[in-house]
């Protein structure tokens, strides 16, 4: 029966002197990181920062476009929600997070 199961021999140990890594694990690391940050990180925050003084900066009369793509005028900003002006009798009450842009003035004229 010992065909079917080979026997496992224990490898030598290294001998005392062997020195440990070399220190390119330790570059390899540090690189990983630094591409990390400037590649994801970095930009991701700067959008973060760019898109909370989108929301603090809201004010009555500015045109947006939400997430779900709808295009309209600012006619109230409250703490968490603002109501967009979509059309001449046509109001929703949005919140501030699905700001994703403002457009320049005088873009939506047909409102």
């Amino acid at each position: 029966m010992s065909f079917l199961i080979p026997a496992a021999y224990a490898e030598a140990a290294a001998p005392a002197g062997a020195p440990p890594g070399t220190g390119f694990e330790w570059i390899f690391l540090v690189g990983f990181l630094v591409i990390f940050y400037f590649m994801i990180w970095r930009p991701q925050a700067k959008r973060a920062k760019e898109h909370k003084n989108l929301l603090g900066g809201l004010q009555k009369g500015d045109e947006v476009v939400t997430s779900g793509g709808i295009a309209g005028r600012v006619s109230k900003v409250a703490d968490d929600f603002i109501v967009l002006e979509v059309s001449d009798t046509v109001e929703l009450k949005i919140q501030k997070g699905a700001i994703v842009a403002s457009l320049p003035k005088g873009t939506l004229k047909a409102i």
